[in-house]
């Protein structure tokens, strides 16, 4: 009784929403076996020639498998690997993958190495890039999660350049190696921030065509808190233009604004360093800011820090709730950047989605219990800045998940965010859009395409019930088309939209 009670407040509270079906061609593959069983893609790519590559990641090996343009497997390969190895990033370019792995053969030993794999020839080799000595069990990357971004390739293919930490017991460190992309032999290295007391912490990378590589990042000023004791921030944002003969730092001015962490856009032969600025701290957002650096003078050339738009507001909290908490300018919290993309006009997108983790106490009575832990990925935060750094538009999405579940990618400068939700997405009274699954409902995968200025349409691709259930976390875009894997651990199928 309860549970129909339930059903019957759901149904009228929400009302399905009017949805059409994707613009976009949609196909899939013919079905095929796998012989190793793993669902964990832990980087997908397609080249010029149109041919995709995937790494997973196996018990105890890489593999590597090449598809042609009709998304037949057409080469595969099983690295061995050591349960002392894991990946720390990956580059593609001109048709090749990169994927880099760190072997630790011994506690204070580190070996960086690159499985190369080549769409064109079909191949693979492994390489030792450069071999180490670390303190205390320390890792070569350890100031980001996401070790991605300290590894760039530059705009030509000619270079590419890797940061690591070099944090000794005395004396914090950095270090900067640039390599000639075809040879893989090093051009130079260089240490940068050296400091016996001030810890810098790595955003992100750039390296130019001319090998001149930017690292930016978090110099603190006193320990590793955001803040002093007075709420001030503990710390400055420093963009280091390191080459051959040394290390040039340029400090961001950053008033009262708190900022987590920028990433790098370079377009319009300008660098942009965009993020989420808060007026209380580091895990919240009141707005987006984008500092445009003149590379020539290495100079701040403008700074633009802006609120949030109203429209964010409503996607998130319903016209009811907007109207109050865009007047405050309430702030966002949990958000972290996923994507940065840039269309054919230099415009920039910044996509982020809402993270946390909670712990219950699960009561088995007379057994005792268990503490269960639940990832929360939820609300998607999405800004528009044109190119000189105005803040042009700005959408939510409201959505409940508890695992990785969305991509992004930019088609004729629309904005296309790929996700599975419940069969029919429902609209709330207060004029939300839900994305989320009921417990009785089966799923969709969905297309919510926004147009130039913002405005957005909710598209179906398919209902997943007796179809194959895709995962979009884990596609690549390029050529025009999107692509994506199914869930089947041995039987795999392919989607593509274009």
């Amino acid at each position: 009784m309860k549970k129909l009670l339930i059903i019957c407040f759901l149904t009228i509270t929400n009302l399905t929403l009017a949805q059409s079906t994707t613009k976009l061609t949609v196909t899939e593959s013919k079905e095929y076996k796998d012989k190793v069983k793993s669902t964990d893609v832990i980087a997908i790519y397609t080249g010029d020639s149109g041919e995709t590559i995937i790494a997973r990641n196996g018990r105890k090996n890489f593999l590597f498998d090449i598809f042609d343009t009709s998304l037949s497997k057409v080469f595969s390969k099983v690295a061995e690997s050591s349960r002392k190895e894991e990946h720390v990033g990956d580059l593609f370019y001109n048709n090749q993958l990169k994927f880099f792995t760190v072997y630790a053969p011994k506690k204070d030993e580190r070996i960086l190495y690159s499985h190369t794999i080549d769409l064109t020839s079909r191949s693979y080799k492994r390489t030792t890039i450069f071999k180490t000595t670390v303190e205390k069990k320390q890792n070569l990357f350890g100031s980001r999660k996401n070790h991605n971004t300290s590894f760039a390739f530059s705009p030509n293919g000619d270079y590419f350049a890797i940061a690591t930490d070099n944090v000794r017991k005395n004396k914090n460190s950095y270090t900067i190696r640039v390599f000639d992309a075809r040879t893989e032999k090093l051009v130079y290295k260089k240490a940068y921030q050296e400091d016996v007391k001030r810890v810098f912490r790595h955003n992100d990378l750039y390296i130019d065509d001319n090998a001149n590589v930017y690292s930016l990042g978090k110099l603190f000023l006193n320990g590793k808190r955001n803040k002093k004791f007075n709420g001030d921030a503990n710390y400055k944002f420093v963009l280091n233009k390191i080459t051959e003969s040394g290390n040039t730092e340029l400090e961001l001015d950053l008033k009262d604004e708190h900022i987590q962490s920028l990433s790098i856009s370079y377009n319009n032969d300008q660098l942009h360093l965009l993020g989420f600025y808060s007026e209380l701290n580091v895990g919240r957002i009141k707005g987006g800011c984008d500092f445009v650096i003149d590379t020539n003078s290495f100079s701040v050339k403008s700074k633009k820090a802006q609120v949030l738009p109203k429209q964010v507001y409503e996607d998130l909290y319903g016209y009811r709730d907007a109207k109050r908490k865009n007047k405050k300018k309430k702030e966002l919290r949990n958000f972290d950047i996923d994507y940065v993309l840039t269309d054919s006009e230099g415009g920039t997108f910044l996509i982020a989605e809402e993270f946390y983790i909670t712990t219950h106490y699960i009561n088995n009575g007379t057994a005792g219990g268990y503490t269960q832990t639940i990832f929360h990925y939820d609300d998607i935060l999405i800004l528009k800045f044109s190119p000189n750094g105005d803040l042009t538009w700005g959408r939510s999405i409201f959505k409940r998940s508890q695992m990785p579940s969305y991509n992004v990618f930019l088609k004729n400068d629309q904005l296309h965010v790929i996700l599975n939700s419940g069969k029919n997405l429902t609209e709330k009274k207060d004029g939300r859009t839900k994305v989320s699954q009921g417990w009785f409902e089966s799923s969709s995968l969905y297309d919510f395409e926004y147009s130039l200025n913002g405005d957005v349409s909710y598209n179906k691709i398919q209902d997943n019930r007796k179809n194959e259930y895709y995962l979009p976390y884990n596609g690549t875009y390029n050529n025009n088309k999107f692509i994506m894997m199914n869930n089947g651990r041995k039987r795999k199928v392919f989607m593509t939209l274009e």
